[in-house]
């Protein structure tokens, strides 16, 4: 995302020491990790927090209960991460590449006073709960993931009944709820974005072709809601079902779309992989004209599969801003060998903003006015705030596609009082 040593000098914060002093202003509070030329500072607090606290505040109690299994770090204050470290295939993938970029997290956070207890999910609701509970026995005052939306909800039922809140990895949205908050991008907030910038630029007539599923019926719910927002209309909406390889009923829902591409100016096509590239091939070869119509995606667009195609040359997207995370892509390559995938900065932000909640908040660092304070943190990925539901918003910026890339037509906001 953005160059977070360039935010913090735009945001008027205190610079990012790693003593922890500093941090408290009269109506903000932020944290600061000093990672070489990386900076990263979470969001505002309010002032009747208390003085600031560094770490020798919280020293373990003689009667901490004994940690079974791995630990990342060795703070006094208890963070638990559950991952799916058994789930086997692309799940234990993510479970290290999460794992690690907890570790490059505590390692970047100097004087970090968490300890993260790794617990095994198994990417089930039975093995979130296990987990939770295992964490929440040890100590844990905040639990950060499951991934997978079943072990969300298997974790939440043990951690309500405690008191501990959540801050889970899952984009679906149906997992979020009070004191479980979603740090993942959500469908509605890219919606809202693309929706809102190309109202900006005068586009007023829409159409979609969204996929018939879970992911598709949210798109549609926060696309009706955005179009009617920004006072537009919509004037056709196509849900379609890929099975496999087959883009037959995908292929017919374009042929029904295309007589109404005259009376629209954006088509919102959400879907990544090959599905928008697809839909513009096949309008070009029913012979439509998409001179006057602009193509709209989401953040799933984020892959060369759709940036460097050259049919896709002038369609918007949004997304987070890339300099954060180029620069935390390097050093997760440099210190594990390979590059992480996008959702690495997940981990790292959550790790962080435990770590940055322990040093600044005092004894209401995980309290649910803290983590849903209305200004928000700063991450890898930009501007973030939780909601009282559970979901949240983040500032993305819009992208155009050249067919060869991208290059940003609108940036992010930095923080919440500027509008995107």
């Amino acid at each position: 995302m953005q160059n977070t040593t360039e935010a913090a000098k735009g945001m008027k914060t205190a610079s990012p020491h790693a003593s922890g002093r500093g941090f408290l202003r009269r109506s903000r509070l932020r944290f600061a990790a000093l990672a070489g030329a990386l900076g990263l500072l979470a969001g505002c607090m309010p002032s009747t927090m208390g003085p600031v606290q560094d770490g020798s505040a919280f020293p373990a109690q003689p009667s901490a209960p004994t940690v079974a299994g791995e630990t990342i770090g060795d703070g006094s204050i208890r963070v638990g991460l559950l991952l799916p470290l058994s789930g086997g295939g692309s799940a234990s993938s993510i479970a290290t590449t999460f794992k690690n970029a907890a570790q490059l997290a505590i390692n970047d956070f100097q004087g970090s006073n968490i300890q993260l207890l790794v617990k095994d999910t198994q990417g089930t609701a039975e093995g979130g709960r296990a987990a939770a509970e295992a964490a929440m026995s040890e100590g844990a005052e905040l639990l950060l993931g499951p991934v997978f939306a079943p072990a969300v909800t298997g974790a939440a039922n043990a951690a309500r009944n405690a008191g501990i809140p959540i801050v889970a990895f899952s984009s679906d949205t149906a997992v979020a709820a009070p004191g479980v908050y979603l740090l993942s991008f959500l469908p509605a907030g890219d919606v809202r974005r693309i929706v809102g910038y190309a109202a900006q630029q005068s586009r007023k007539s829409f159409a979609a072709l969204l996929p018939d599923d879970a992911y598709g019926a949210v798109a549609e719910a926060a696309f009706r809601q955005e179009v009617g927002r920004v006072g537009g209309r919509i004037v056709a909406i196509q849900r379609y079902k890929l099975t496999g390889s087959d883009t037959s009923d995908l292929a017919a829902k374009v042929q029904q779309l295309a007589p109404n591409l005259a009376q629209i100016d954006a088509l919102f096509v959400p879907a990544g992989g090959g599905v928008a590239p697809f839909v513009v091939q096949t309008l070009v070869q029913q012979g439509a004209n998409l001179g006057t119509v602009k193509l709209l995606g989401s953040g799933q667009w984020e892959t060369q599969q759709v940036t460097n195609s050259p049919m896709m040359t002038g369609a918007w997207f949004p997304g987070p801003e890339k300099s954060g995370f180029d620069a935390l892509a390097s050093r997760y390559q440099a210190a594990f060998g390979s590059p992480p995938p996008r959702n690495a900065s997940l981990a790292y932000d959550g790790t962080i903003l435990a770590a940055g909640l322990v040093r600044s908040a005092g004894p209401q660092r995980f309290a649910t006015q803290t983590l849903t304070n209305r200004d928000g943190f700063l991450g890898i990925d930009g501007v973030f705030r939780f909601l009282q539901n559970g979901q949240n918003e983040r500032g993305l910026a819009v992208y155009e596609i050249t067919g060869s890339g991208v290059k940003p037509v609108s940036p992010a906001p930095r923080d919440f009082r500027s509008p995107s």
